[in-house]
């Protein structure tokens, strides 16, 4: 009986290590998380606030360079531009589906989804910071909600 647990307990950690929730396959030099998408056709992130100054969404491919990514468990990351003063855009994984490594900041993304503007309450711009490993002081200083550039990705290729 022991043997039969033994082998049990054997199976179950070894389908563990092997399942992720990350879609990641390797393909040349690039990783791909959620959706298989490709590189091709992808805006530039300045060329995606320009077309969005006229609309309330757009369902785009766009490559930008990541900020900084959710220090929990990487389920959510910041875009911005190469450009000073540009907004930065707030990108989360269709339905949870995918998380990115933690240690991608500096790093180029190509992703495929919908872009919106959206107003984040205060709880959740908290929540945020805390994830991001703010401090108290400045989780404290967040008082009001903010009108945010979002981003709903259903694929991310991490580029090099």
């Amino acid at each position: 009986m022991k043997k039969f647990f033994l082998f049990l307990l054997v199976a179950a950690t070894l389908y563990a290590c092997n399942s992720t929730k990350n879609s990641v396959s390797s393909k040349s030099d690039s990783k791909h998380f959620g959706a298989k998408i490709s590189a091709n056709g992808a805006v530039s992130y300045d060329q995606l606030l320009t077309e969005l100054n006229s609309k309330d969404s757009l369902k785009v491919k766009v490559v930008g360079k990541v900020e900084g990514v959710c220090q929990v468990k990487g389920c959510w990351m910041n875009i911005i531009s190469d450009e000073a003063g540009k907004p930065k855009m707030f990108v989360k994984f269709k339905d949870y589906a995918f998380f990115m490594p933690k240690d991608i900041s500096g790093r180029k993304v190509v992703m495929q989804g919908i872009a919106y503007r959206e107003v984040t309450s205060v709880d959740e711009l908290r929540h945020y910071a805390e994830d991001a490993g703010k401090s108290t002081a400045e989780i404290a200083l967040i008082t009001k909600p903010k009108e945010e550039l979002k981003f709903m990705a259903s694929g991310v290729v991490l580029l090099d």
